[in-house]
C-alpha cells in the first residue's frame, strides 16, 4: 500500500482531493458538498470563536456524514504597540475619507490564537472531527497530546523542511507543504524570519525525500492534471484553495469572485499590509496604496486586519470591491465557477484521464 493509499484510508476519503481551510471562504455547505463528492472538505475556524465553531460543525453534521477537516490558527499572540497602530491608522485614514467614512480610533486583536483558546480545545476534543489542521505553527505540546488522545488526526503546514521536522516531531500526521504560489496567509511559524519561498513542487520533493509521513502538496494547483504532477512526485494527497473560491458554497463576495474571473487574477503578490502576515493576494486596490510599505510599519497580526476589515467594509459599502482581502493563488487565472460537488467531480475525470496520459504516453 502507497502512502497516499493509506492516508486515503485513514481519512476515509474516495480520492486525494482536500480543500483548502479558508477563513472568510469556505463554508459547511462547501466542506459537505466536497466530503459528500469523496474528498476531504474543510472549514477554518480561526476567525471565530467556540461558540462559533460549534454551529459550522452542527451545520456539517446536518449536511454530511464524511471526514471534516478543522482548521485552526496557532499563530503567536499579537504584541499591542499603541504607537505604530496609531500611525497605521493615520496611513489609512485617507482611504477611509474617499468613501465618506472615519476609521476606528484604535485596533483589537479580533481573533484568538488556538494556543490559549481553551474552549475551542474542548469543543474539538468532544467533537472529535476527522482532522485538526494547523496552521501558522504548533499549539502547545499538552493541546496537541489532547487532540491525538481523542482519535484525531493531525495535520500541520509547512513551508520548509525545518518546520516541518518541528511538525512530526510533535506528533502531526501529515504535513501540508505549502508552496510559494499558494494564495493566501503562509503558514510560516515566525512572519518576521526569511522565507525560502520554496516552489510547491521543490518543497513537495524535499519533505517526501526527508520525511517518513505522508506529504500533502499545496500551492497553485488547479486542475486534475496539476494533481498529477505532485502525486508522481510523491505527495499523498493535494490541497487545493483558490481552486474553491469560485465555487457557489463559498463566502468570497461578488467583488472577490468577478476579479478571481478576470484578468487580474492572473497578478499576485505577497503582502503582509492587509492583515499584518505574509499572504499571497490578487493585486488590487489596497496593495496598491500600502506598496512599498515597510513591515515593521504594520501592527501585528491580526490587530492590523481589523483596519483593514473596516476599510474594505467603507470601501464595499460605496461599491467599491478593491480593498478587499483578495486571497489568491498563482493559478487563479484558471478558475472556474461551479459548484463544490461538481469541481471535485471535474477534478477527480481530470486526473484518471491525467493518469491514463500518463500510463500511456503514446495516447498524449
Amino acid at each position: 500500500m502507497t502512502q497516499s493509499d493509506s492516508l486515503l484510508d485513514r481519512l476515509e476519503i474516495d480520492c486525494p482531493i482536500i480543500s483548502a481551510p479558508m477563513a472568510g471562504v469556505s463554508t459547511p455547505e462547501m466542506a459537505a458538498a466536497v466530503s459528500n463528492a469523496g474528498a476531504l472538505g474543510s472549514i477554518a475556524v480561526g476567525a471565530t470563536n467556540a461558540a462559533g465553531a460549534e454551529k459550522m460543525l452542527a451545520d456539517f453534521r446536518g449536511l454530511s456524514s464524511r471526514s471534516l477537516n478543522v482548521n485552526v490558527f496557532c499563530h503567536r499572540p499579537a504584541h499591542a504597540n499603541v504607537e505604530r497602530e496609531s500611525r497605521w491608522i493615520e496611513r489609512l485614514r485617507p482611504e477611509f475619507e474617499r468613501f465618506g467614512a472615519t476609521p476606528p480610533a484604535s485596533l483589537k486583536e479580533i481573533y484568538r490564537s488556538f494556543v490559549e483558546d481553551d474552549e475551542m480545545l474542548e469543543l474539538l476534543v468532544a467533537a472529535k472531527p476527522k482532522v485538526v489542521s494547523f496552521h501558522f505553527g504548533l499549539p502547545p505540546l499538552d493541546r496537541v497530546c489532547r487532540l491525538v488522545d481523542a482519535g484525531i488526526l493531525l495535520f500541520g503546514t509547512a513551508t520548509n523542511l525545518v518546520e516541518a521536522k518541528t511538525l512530526v516531531a510533535a506528533g502531526v500526521n501529515a504535513i501540508v507543504a505549502q508552496g510559494a504560489e499558494a494564495g493566501g496567509h503562509r503558514g510560516m511559524f515566525d512572519p518576521d524570519s526569511p522565507d525560502d519561498t520554496l516552489s510547491t513542487k521543490d518543497l513537495t520533493q524535499l519533505l517526501v525525500r526527508e520525511l517518513d509521513v505522508p506529504i500533502i502538496a499545496a500551492g497553485g494547483m488547479m486542475t486534475g492534471g496539476d494533481i498529477e504532477e505532485v502525486l508522481r512526485l510523491g505527495s499523498s494527497a493535494a490541497q487545493l484553495g483558490t481552486a474553491f473560491v469560485s465555487c457557489d458554497e463559498s463566502l468570497a463576495d461578488a467583488g472577490f469572485k468577478k476579479a478571481l474571473l478576470s484578468s487580474s487574477a492572473g497578478s499576485t503578490l505577497f503582502t503582509r499590509a492587509i492583515s499584518g502576515r505574509p499572504a499571497r493576494c490578487i493585486s488590487n486596490r489596497f496593495t496598491s496604496v500600502v506598496e512599498g510599505v515597510s513591515p515593521v510599519d504594520v501592527p501585528d497580526y491580526p490587530i492590523a486586519y481589523d483596519l483593514g476589515k473596516a476599510l474594505h467594509a467603507a470601501a464595499k459599502a460605496k461599491d467599491e470591491f478593491g480593498f478587499g482581502a483578495q486571497w489568491s493563488g498563482t493559478g487563479g487565472s484558471r478558475a472556474r465557477a461551479m459548484p463544490a460537488a461538481k469541481l471535485v467531480a471535474t477534478l477527480r475525470e481530470e486526473l484518471a484521464q491525467a493518469r491514463f496520459i500518463g500510463e500511456n504516453p503514446a495516447r498524449s
